[in-house]
């Protein structure tokens, strides 16, 4: 992209503000190279990043990304054998923290079955928590300058008998300072340290009176710092444990190194997933501050922004602007009084398309459409150069030559007051020359202009087209309303009469004037004036088609009340149907029970002997059931097995079932009998001993099918090449199979492509009853062409 086009469209405060919303300098950095895309496969794919972050952070709130740090010269060191500093350790273990934080993040939106994030979760995936190594660290030190005492268990004990050695140097020093004897030598009744040695302040005429070393003196020289010969041992005794401790805390400092050098190469790239992520969410976060909305792409070079608002203008102030081109026309031709929003509204379509093609939301309204040009060019503003001496003209021209040079057919061109800084007549031949040129090759441009010749030559050439910026003729501002299809008005006589300037004045300016322009001035002020006429009519319309909105509202409530109403008196009346049918139904039913107690009266003797014979069957057949089962279940074995233990095969008589013994036989001869999937408590004697081939008859078939299985199952499954349906129908058979054969892991290989078998197979393994777990293969094992699964 242009690089000039960038700075004059002030892309680069664009990504100021969004440097701003990151959180690592990591992010910063991928922030600080981002520049706009040609590439519309690209442009789509990084909107759909920022798409999934916005809906995110709407869904769950803001992404748990601080903490992540730029430790790539850390992971290095560490690679390389060096030990790294305490403070880099708790580098280290931020970004940890970070990654598990921002995984467990995303999982947990994966969990809601409506949410879909594609792109982020493939992210994710690729993500590695080493939450013990973090843990570890945390643990083991305190700050940059401080390792704790937990860090090992020989630095405890170590400390505490620094504890306890200093702890008795003191003591043996305040003896010495608060004896009768000594306390006349010293200076002071203190202990300092010297050469991280204690020592005492002796005045020094009394050198010799005391026994010891000297250590240092005071400037003065009056003063000397001894270690009293009493402490010397203790002393050397607490330098050797202050070595111990140093030694300590580098071997465990070295530790940890070689912990972070064998997980390097998985934080690195954690790193860089959490870089990219932190750029995402920024954009979505702005975004948000923004309210902006994701615009529709298109490959056509058609614009149409609806309520587009400049971005770097307090949305609290700034006008909204509609603006579209690329379909009716490739040209527009914008013109207005100054101040009246010309120069806003074309800085507003190029940063928007900017924006767009970076991925950023655009601050418009839903249904906004931008396309991808390959380039886009802009001479906006003076940019005259004092040191090449240059005038505004030459200064333009220059730049304009430059566009021409370089301008192809899907290129958006913006130019600001075309022409302008030379003889108004050879101006507007320049500049009505350019545009037909660029219209020629099919470049989309847009123009602001005050030259009255272009606003005809856009009136008189079709794929042209006016449009004005508004302006108030009885307030004298402007509305910075943008109005296609409309050529602007000068208004420069109407202005002047306003402010008092005389009549005769603007009498003898339009005598200077041709009678063309004041003719074309005069017909663009009955446009202006049937425009307003049309405005108001369409505010009419308006409001009249909100009124017929409302009473056809109001006709399909009322309509919907008689329905309802319709259906209460029908099934009232059902309600009232079903009564006379349920009265009807009482008469027959009382008049059946009278003819039946005739019936009964008369038969009464006879059902009387039916239902003595009815008994007795009854009773007979109960005493033969309550015989057989009092036969079966007590059925009992004359000679029980003896030595039962767990594992032995018995049949039980009662069941005539094979079982095996689960339990010794307790002090009363019972015991637990597994058959099949029950356990039965039996007695001994409902057992025997059954015959090894009996159970192996049994457990055959089974046995069979698990071990052939086992021998030509595979611990993978191509997919590849398969329509959804069929992947899915051989995936369940294969996790069948897999787990008859006892694999606890196998791999299903889907491919990449447009990603239908790997969501599909997804949502199979969710709720599968064999499956345990499953997850995207990592580098080396396929990557996100292939399902890790992990089997019950």
């Amino acid at each position: 992209m242009n690089e000039k086009t960038l700075r004059v469209l002030e892309y680069d405060k664009i990504i100021d503000k969004l440097s701003e919303k990151a959180e690592s300098s990591l992010g910063k950095e991928l922030i600080n190279k981002l520049k706009p895309s040609n590439n519309f496969f690209e442009v789509k794919k990084i909107l759909e990043e920022t798409d999934e972050a916005f809906k995110l952070i709407i869904k769950r709130g803001r992404p748990p990304l601080a903490g992540i740090h730029n430790i790539y010269a850390e992971l290095k060191r560490a690679q390389i054998g060096a030990s790294i500093s305490p403070g880099s350790l708790l580098k280290i273990a931020d970004t940890l923290r970070a990654t598990r934080r921002m995984s467990a993040f995303v999982k947990k939106s994966k969990e809601d079955k409506n949410s879909s994030y594609p792109i982020i979760e493939d992210m994710i995936d690729l993500l590695s928590t080493f939450k013990e190594l973090e843990e570890r660290i945390f643990e083991s030190i305190i700050s940059e300058e401080e390792i704790s005492d937990n860090a090992s268990h020989a630095l405890r004990n170590i400390r505490r008998q620094i504890e306890s050695k200093n702890g008795a140097i003191r003591n043996k020093l305040n003896s010495i300072i608060n004896s009768s004897t000594y306390r006349k030598y010293l200076q002071e009744s203190i202990i300092t340290i010297r050469q991280d040695r204690y020592v005492v302040p002796v005045k020094q005429e009394y050198r010799a009176n005391f026994p010891g070393l000297v250590h240092d003196q005071s400037a003065s020289g009056a003063t000397l710092f001894i270690e009293p010969m009493a402490v010397v041992e203790l002393n050397n005794q607490l330098k050797e444990l202050k070595l111990k401790e140093k030694a300590e805390i580098e071997r465990i400092l070295a530790e940890l190194t070689n912990l972070v050098a064998e997980r390097a190469d998985k934080i690195k790239t954690n790193i860089d997933i959490l870089a990219k992520l932190d750029f995402i969410f920024a954009k979505a976060k702005l975004a948000l501050e923004m309210e902006a909305v994701k615009p529709e792409l298109n490959k056509e070079g058609y614009i149409n922004i609806k309520k587009g608002r400049h971005p770097l203008i307090d949305k609290d102030k700034v006008v909204p602007i509609d603006i579209h081109i690329g379909r009716d026309f490739d040209t527009l031709v914008i013109t207005g009084p100054n101040t009246g929003g010309k120069t806003v509204t074309l800085k507003t379509v190029g940063l928007l398309s900017l924006m767009g093609q970076s991925g950023f939301f655009i601050p418009a309204d839903f249904g906004s459409q931008i396309a991808v040009f390959d380039k886009i060019f802009a001479d906006i503003g003076d940019e005259q150069s004092i040191e090449q001496s240059l005038s505004t003209f030459s200064s333009h021209m220059t730049n304009i030559v430059e566009i021409l040079k370089d301008a192809q057919s899907n290129n958006l061109i913006l130019f600001d007051e075309l022409g302008a800084g030379t003889d108004p007549t050879e101006g507007a031949a320049l500049a009505m020359a350019i545009l037909s040129y660029l219209h020629s090759i099919g470049a989309k441009t847009i123009a602001t202009t005050h030259y009255s010749e272009l606003k005809i030559y856009a009136l008189t050439t079709e794929g042209v087209e006016n449009a004005s910026v508004e302006f108030d003729i009885e307030t004298l501002s402007p509305t910075y309303r943008l109005l296609i299809g409309v050529p602007g008005k000068s208004n420069a006589f109407e202005i002047s009469k306003r402010l008092g300037l005389q009549d005769f004045i603007i009498e003898r300016a339009k005598d200077f004037i041709s009678r063309e322009n004041i003719e074309f001035e005069d017909v663009l002020a009955k446009i202006e004036k049937d425009r307003r006429i049309i405005e108001q009519n369409r505010e009419e319309t308006e409001k009249l088609k909100r009124d017929i909105d409302r009473l056809k509202q109001e006709l399909d409530e009322k309509k919907a009340k008689l329905s309802k109403q319709r259906e209460k008196l029908l099934f009232e009346a059902k309600q009232e149907a079903k009564k006379i049918i349920k009265e009807a139904k009482e008469e027959a039913d009382s008049i059946i029970k009278q003819l039946r107690e005739i019936s009964i009266e008369i038969d009464k003797e006879k059902n009387k002997k039916i239902q003595e014979a009815n008994d007795r069957l009854k009773n007979k057949l109960d005493n033969l059931q309550s015989e057989l089962t009092e036969d079966l279940l007590n059925k009992k074995n004359k000679k029980p097995p003896k030595n039962l233990k767990p594992g032995d095969i018995v049949t039980l008589l009662n069941l005539n079932q094979t079982g095996t013994v689960m339990s010794e036989p307790d002090k009363d001869g019972n015991l637990v009998v597994q058959v099949g999937i029950m356990k039965i408590n039996v007695h001994v004697s409902n057992l025997a001993r059954a015959k090894n081939d009996e159970l192996a008859d049994e457990n055959f078939g089974t046995r069979k099918i698990i071990t052939s299985k086992a021998k030509y199952i595979k611990t993978e499954l191509d997919l590849r090449g398969k329509t959804l349906e069929e992947a899915l129908l051989d995936t369940d058979k294969y996790l069948d199979d897999a787990y008859i054969a006892g694999l606890k892991q196998v791999t299903i290989i889907h491919g990449k492509g447009t990603g239908v078998l790997r969501a599909g197979i997804k949502q199979l393994l969710k709720s599968h009853r064999h499956v345990k777990d499953f997850r995207l293969g990592s580098f080396g094992e396929g990557g996100t062409g292939v399902t890790i699964v992990e089997l019950k």
